[in-house]
Order: C-alpha cells, then structure tokens, then sequence
C-alpha cells in the first residue's frame, strides 16, 4: 500500500513537473530499429519534469543521448566516431561555460558497457535498454561529482512501471513497445544478449499507455517486439486477443504489430488478420533464406516450406495482405544452391516490400566465429540480384494499386506547399496536393500515379468532380 501510495505522489510531482518551463535543451540521436524509437520517446517523457526540452541539435543541447544499435555492420565503431565529434563540441562548450552531459543509451552501451568510458572520457552516461527509466537518477549522480554512471542490468519489468504516464504528443502514428526481449536466439543475433529474454508488458498496461496515446490525437498504433508475436501478457493474454481488446478503443482507427517471428505466427493471431478491421493489411514476417541447410545454421527453427505454408495460411484468411520480410545474404557456409533457394522462395511468396543485408559478424554470436565465411565480393553479386529481384516485385505490385481508392492517414506535410504525405494500409507513402489541413485525419483516396518510392492520389470527391 505505501509502495502504491508512493508511486501516486511521484506521479503528481511528475504531471506538475510538466507545466514547469524547460530550461535546458534535449538531443537525442536514434540508430536502429522501431522499438529504440519508442525508447527515445519515452526518454523524452522521463526527462522532461527534470526542464529538458527536445532540440534539434546538439550543438544546441544541454544533453546529448546516442540511443544506439547493434545489429548492422560496424555499429560500435559508429557510435565511437560520433562519440569522437561530440567530444569536440563538450570541449567547447566548457570552454563558453556551458556544460554538456553525454549518455549513450540501448544495444551498444549494453554490449560495450565500460569499455564506451574506457575509450571515451567524455561520455557521463552508459545505460542499456532495459535500464533508461533510470536516467533521472543517473544525471543526479553525475551532477553530484561521483564520476561516471554505468547502469546495464535487465530489469525490464521495473523499466516499464517507472515510466511516466505523461507523454510528448507524437503525432497521427505511435509506436507502443509490449514485447522485448528474445528467445530464440538465432545465431546471427545479438538481441537475446542486449535485450534479455522474452518479457511481455501486462495488457491493462499496454492498453492505458494506448489509451493516452488516442488522447493525444493518434489514430494508428504499431505494436514492437523484438519477437511482438511471442507476446504472452499476464502469462495467457496472447496478441491476437490483446489486439481484440484495442481495437474497441473509441478513436484508434488503425493498428499493426512487428517484428514476428514464424515459429509464434499462432492460429488466433492469423485469424485476427480477418476478424479485426482496424488490423493493417500489412505482415512483415522475416525469413531470412530460403536454404533449409542455412535455416538450421541460423537455428530458425523453421523450414522454408513451413514457411511458405504458413503464408499460404495467411493469405487465405485475408487474400489482400502485403507481405514484408528480411533476408540476409552471404551467412557463413552459405552456397550458390542455397541462394538459389532463396530467390526460388522469392519468386513464389512474391513480397510486397522487403529488406535484404549482407552477413555481417555481430561479436559475441555464434556465427560470427563459424568457418567459410562468404567473400566479400560473392555476398555483393548474391544481394544485388536478390535486391533486383525484391525492388521488381515492390514495383508490381504499386502498380497493382494504380486506380484503387485506399484510405489515407495523413501523417505529416509534403514538400510542396499544401501537400501532405499519409500512409496507406500497406504503408505506402501517399502524397496528395491540398491536404495539409487534413493531418491527423484519414480520407479515401484514389490513386493515380505510382513513383519509385511512394504513391500520389487525388481525393476521391475530388475524382467525381472531374468525371
């Protein structure tokens, strides 16, 4: 009860923290994925009782935080380069007497820990993912003179509780993580190992945070996971049925969930695909070869005709589902019939959008110690053919949505004066001409041009008139 009490009056202290006008200035740079997105946001949210307010530099910053990636190539070294500039710009500022906290934050700082200090004097704080909640405290630390603060423990149940239900509005779209951590532990992946195992937010909590979200003006909520799928909240609340739940939130128009994994591609979840309307169209589901030798080297748990079978399934339950996934190329031991499996399984699934990298080591992991490494050169050939193959089929199949009238939610303004850029249910970019006071809003429109990377439409009133 005193611990419950307790959590009311900082919950107070925060909300009136938030009509304090900031006095210093926020910076935060995110590398990666969608789930550190989420997580830069709601560092934002933690810091701003402390007077922080977002900047769109560092160079104007009281506070500069790297929220870093680990899984592309060299992603550490990024981070020191950066690190390197930043370095310059505190020295500086000193100098002006104007001080400036360094924070690197997510995977790498989890990874790397105290050889980021070690290699860098400059940088005060090293927090992982599952530790940002305690940033405030961190700070505090630093500000006491007590040196550096390291915090890489995986508490990510305390994380979640010590959030603050205060928000920045984000906008028309959200992200909401519910899901981190992973237990399938590939082994190319450094999540199980950054991020901890599977972890799922209980969904009354999931459901207030998306409460507030809609609050705020947000029409369109993205479920994150490392492996959203696995979602398992309160021990028997699956996602299919925590997806039931929001979509009965008055004012949430749209909702949609990544990344999966094909081993928790459940009955109920395939079958929400049908049942709840406010559920994108929209799968991204990896599979990253179609080589079933390469699959068992990867420990994905899954064959490529399992796999396609389960597309197959998908498909029958909502026969107008796009279709997003990952492939890495050149993975160790990787031959040219093994990638040939790929580009067969390729041909036949036929994506709407997709994602293809080149093998890269990631320290620690088990492949990255494994012998027949791919060359250099063959892992180029092998994605360039597979990339020409993917960028043909998301070419066919936006042309296949010329003349289709779609729903659009108007996320944010065009280049051109007036014009305003949505998403359409497959997440295509949509430009439409004299929209902009149409943010925040969703409107049906007719498509009438498809560009390499986007889709321009027309109101569809505005195409009656015409005819």
């Amino acid at each position: 009860m005193k611990m419950r009490r307790n959590r009311r009056i900082s919950r107070a202290l925060s909300r009136d923290a938030y009509r304090l006008p900031p006095m210093k200035k926020l910076f935060i740079k995110t590398y990666g994925c969608q789930m550190n997105v989420y997580d830069s946001g709601r560092m934002a949210d933690l810091l701003a009782p402390l007077g922080y307010a977002p900047s769109d530099a560092a160079e104007d910053a009281d506070m500069v935080i790297l929220n870093t990636c680990h899984i592309r190539e060299k992603a550490a070294e990024k981070v020191y380069s950066e690190l390197g500039r930043l370095k310059r710009l505190k020295d500086r500022k000193a100098q002006a007497g104007s001080p400036m906290l360094i924070a690197v934050a997510g995977c790498v700082a989890q990874a790397e820990g105290e050889e980021i200090v070690a290699r860098q004097s400059a940088v005060d704080i090293v927090v992982g993912p599952q530790s940002y909640h305690r940033l405030p405290e961190l700070i505090a630390r630093v500000s006491r003179g007590t040196g550096h603060a390291l915090e890489t423990d995986f508490p990510a149940q305390d994380k979640f509780d010590s959030l603050p239900e205060e928000m920045a509005a984000p906008g028309a779209s959200a992200f909401l993580t519910v899901q981190e951590g992973c237990d399938k532990f590939c082994t190319f992946c450094v999540v199980p190992y950054t991020r901890g195992s599977e972890y799922s937010r209980p969904a009354a909590q999931i459901e207030s945070e998306a409460r507030r979200l809609v609050e705020k003006g947000v029409r369109e909520i993205t479920l994150l996971g490392q492996n959203v799928n696995a979602y398992r909240g309160d021990g028997e609340t699956s996602l299919a049925q925590l997806l039931h739940r929001l979509a009965r939130i008055d004012g949430l128009a749209r909702l949609r969930y990544t990344t999966s994994h094909p081993r928790d591609m459940s009955d109920d979840l395939i079958a929400a695909h049908a049942e709840i309307p406010q559920l994108m169209p929209y799968l991204h589901l990896p599979v990253q070869s179609g080589s079933d030798r390469v699959l068992a080297a990867m420990n994905r748990q899954h064959t490529a005709e399992e796999y396609l079978r389960l597309i197959e399934r998908v498909r029958a339950a909502n026969s107008d589902l796009a279709l997003s996934s990952d492939f890495i190329v050149g993975f160790p031991g990787e031959t040219d019939a093994d990638f040939e499996a790929t580009m067969s399984l390729v041909r036949e699934v036929n994506y709407a959008q997709a994602f293809s990298f080149k093998y890269s080591p990631r320290p620690g992991t088990p492949a990255s110690t494994a012998l027949k490494q791919v060359p250099e050169d063959v892992k180029d050939a092998r994605l360039q053919e597979l990339q020409s193959l993917l960028f043909a089929q998301q070419g066919s199949f936006n042309e296949s949505c010329a003349g289709r009238t779609m729903s659009v939610l108007f996320e944010k303004p065009g280049r051109k004066p007036g014009q305003a850029v949505g998403r359409s249910p497959f997440l295509q970019p949509v430009h439409v001409e004299n929209a902009a006071h149409l943010i925040g809003q969703i409107r049906d429109v007719c498509i009438e041009e498809v560009q390499p990377n986007s889709l321009k439409g027309v109101f569809v009133r505005e195409m009656a008139a015409v005819h």
